[in-house]
């Protein structure tokens, strides 16, 4: 199983991997930023893993969207910010959290022109614009919670863009599962990650030391921020707004070019 060190992926199989419960079948778990997991799923390495959405249209003949896990909602989405004001995107370097990201499909969705891109691990895209690297940049996870701090500002928060645009929940990332595995097999992974999420929902505590312990942003109150934000009921069940996002996302993928077919099949139901 692939995640990432983020505070909603460990939450989610911090049950599991701390042997909280008795799960159905044996795994091996792979902790690594969530741009080495998209670039992983080009090749099917695992057979379960956290993705981001915007590399799904890469790898949708060879995975599905478990419906538990999913990162959506409101007011969570990538933002683009910069240590002054930037009127034209394509006049400057850009740091992006990565090529197969959905921050950086959003941001492509968003902008007509982009100067060039950087890609960085997102850990590294703050750094990157205080050293003067790059003049923009793409913050996810817990960076966007802290980026004041740096005396940056923010450009615009691309998925308050994408909810004023659709009136849906973005859609950012899920766990995913690939198809060639058997439908038992499927339906014994999707059970043991819900358990292990409605665990961590029931016992907070029990896991906490794992989310801090992986946690890139240590300070407590800003993991809280991130638990908040990421963890909602989408992520306990993607639902029909959920499905409908989903949807949706891909819609608007195809309509600029970026995704050649419709995606039909993309969610696993158990």
């Amino acid at each position: 199983m692939g995640l990432s060190p983020c505070p909603n992926d460990t939450f989610i199989f911090g049950a599991l991997i701390k042997g909280l419960f008795s799960p159905r079948q044996n795994y091996a778990f792979f902790l690594e930023d969530v741009e080495t997991l998209n670039q992983w799923a080009l090749s099917s390495k695992l057979p379960v893993t956290k993705l981001s959405f915007g590399v799904f249209p890469e790898v949708a003949t060879s995975y599905q969207l478990l419906p538990v896990g999913a990162a959506l909602g409101f007011g969570c989405g990538p933002l683009l910010v910069a240590r002054e004001e930037i009127s034209d995107l394509s006049r400057v370097r850009v740091a992006v959290p990565g090529l197969h990201t959905t921050a950086y499909l959003l941001l492509r969705l968003y902008a007509q022109e982009l100067g060039p891109v950087v890609p960085l691990r997102y850990d590294r895209i703050i750094p990157a614009l205080l050293s003067g690297e790059v003049e923009a940049g793409l913050l996810i996870h817990e960076g966007r919670f802290v980026y004041r701090e740096y005396g940056l500002l923010c450009l615009e928060d691309l998925g308050r863009w994408w909810e004023e645009k659709t009136a849906l929940p973005l859609p950012l990332g899920g766990i995913f599962v690939r198809r060639d595995l058997p439908v038992e097999l499927k339906r014994a992974i999707l059970e043991d990650l819900r358990e292990s999420l409605f665990y961590a929902r029931r016992y907070p505590e029990a896991v906490w030391d794992f989310i801090l312990k992986n946690a890139q942003e240590m300070a407590p109150e800003t993991i809280k921020k991130h638990l908040a934000a990421f963890v909602n009921d989408f992520t306990y069940d993607l639902g029909p707004e959920g499905r409908g996002a989903v949807s949706a996302f891909f819609v608007s993928l195809r309509e600029r070019g970026f995704l050649s077919e419709e995606l039909k099949d993309f969610l696993f139901e158990g």
